[in-house]
């Protein structure tokens, strides 16, 4: 894991926060701990069966 490309999308991701809020404009993530937990888990699903293989073509089952 790249240890800088994670400060460097968390710094982003403050800043990008800070401004939504400074602009007074709605979050654009999960408002809630259990949202940003959801997506983390998407992330680990994604993972998991990425690393292990499995998966199934859907774009190419549907010829495009």
């Amino acid at each position: 894991m790249n240890v800088a490309a994670v400060i460097a999308a968390l710094a982003v991701g403050i800043v990008t926060g800070a401004l939504f809020t400074f602009l007074r404009l709605p979050i654009p993530a999960p408002p809630a701990l259990p949202g940003v937990v959801a997506i983390v888990g998407i992330y680990v699903g994604y993972y998991v069966m990425a690393h292990l293989g499995w998966g199934f073509d859907l774009l190419e089952a549907l010829g495009v």
